[in-house]
């Protein structure tokens, strides 16, 4: 009897190590690539990737790219025409103005030849190169080789074939992947945004939160829901140590606002929250237990409700424990908030800009997606 096929993992732990393989796995690529990013950008990163595309291309590979319009909105068109005329395939995410307050495509992945793919928070631009401490924003990749990359395949496969039609509904890639049939019981690949359950990461999330005994969480726009803030609160007063490392440095100024608008009333409830401090933090990784959820997702509102998001589940005791060192050593790079001294620290002026940030990012920009999705624009 045949035994069941397995995937392998690599952790990418810096910014250059995660282009590299990334280059690598082009460069190798037979019969196709697979590439989809939120924010693709016309620099040096940007261009080594481009010409990388083209010589995959030209050697008769299969190349498509998909990069959502509105996280790459300073790309000009022009950028792609040497892929274009290489013979290669790019296509925008909702190219369309009005759109571009709805849901935009925020996933992260490269599939090579259904051999191999990688996923994690990285887009592509020189602002990722570096190590996190020295140089460089901090995120993270995971490379997978197994069945679970033929499942990564089908999901960017349902989003291309629609990507820029009025409307956009890849219902057929939520079904595609939801049909096949999996053969392995390690993994699982959370897909979110119209045409899959749109709420099933939030939903798995929570409940196992109500049962994690550990939790471990490295998130870049921390501003979760009321119904994940207070699971990882009774989590908290039931005894389970739960540490989450936020952005001491945030691209987002408004997101980090707003995410501290929620410390009080976290670390009152004896959640450890430390800042990461070297540069800005840019990476997702969750840790429950022996699991570990890592893709493009982040805890807020839009990357939980409105945004297309890829997150893949594993249960795997290496991978697991190589995730609990990265954890540990970025803990290490963080400075622990004080309940007292952030008491002290905030100002009528600091309170004001925090709530009126959670006011924007909670209430007013999900409702103007949903208004835009109920007129027929995502």
């Amino acid at each position: 009897m045949l035994a069941e096929a397995t995937n392998s993992y690599e952790w990418l732990i810096r910014g250059d190590l995660i282009f590299s393989a990334l280059l690598a796995a082009i460069n190798s690529a037979r019969e196709t690539v697979r590439l989809e990013t939120y924010t693709f950008a016309n620099d040096r990163t940007g261009q080594r990737f481009l010409a990388a595309l083209v010589d995959a291309s030209r050697r008769g590979v299969v190349v498509q790219v998909l990069v959502d319009a509105f996280g790459s909105m300073e790309l000009p068109g022009s950028f792609w025409n040497p892929l274009r005329d290489a013979g290669g395939e790019m296509r925008w995410f909702d190219p369309t103005l009005r759109s571009r307050l709805g849901a935009r495509d925020h996933r992260k992945m490269l599939v090579c030849d259904e051999e191999k793919a990688f996923v994690g928070g990285f887009n592509i631009s020189v602002q990722y190169e570096g190590d996190g401490v020295n140089a460089g924003w901090r995120d993270l990749g995971l490379g997978i080789t197994g069945p679970l990359v033929a499942q990564l395949a089908t999901a960017f496969d349902g989003m291309f074939a629609t990507a820029g039609q009025a409307g956009l509904k890849p219902k057929r890639a939520g079904a595609a992947v939801r049909q096949r049939k999996k053969t392995f019981d390690e993994a699982e690949l959370l897909l979110t945004g119209r045409g899959h359950d749109r709420y099933r990461f939030s939903r798995v999330l929570r409940k196992h939160l109500t049962e994690a005994r550990s939790i471990q969480i490295i998130c870049a726009y921390f501003l979760p829901t009321w119904r994940i803030r207070h699971a990882l609160i009774r989590a908290a007063k039931r005894g389970v140590k739960v540490q989450l490392i936020l952005p001491g440095k945030s691209d987002v100024r408004v997101s980090q606002y707003a995410g501290r608008s929620l410390y009080r009333r976290l670390l009152k409830a004896g959640i450890e929250i430390y800042e990461y401090q070297p540069h800005i933090l840019h990476a997702k990784l969750i840790i429950l237990d022996d699991v570990i959820y890592v893709g493009s997702s982040n805890l807020d509102p839009r990357s939980l409700y409105i945004n297309f998001e890829l997150v893949v589940r594993i249960k795997n005791p290496k991978v697991t424990d190589d995730a609990r060192r990265i954890f540990e050593n970025d803990l290490q790079l963080s400075h622990r908030i004080d309940l007292a001294a952030w008491r002290k620290s905030r100002t009528w002026w600091v309170r004001f800009r925090q709530h009126w940030s959670y006011f924007l990012l909670v209430r007013i920009d999900p409702f103007v997606a949903r208004w835009l999705r109920g007129r027929g624009i995502r």
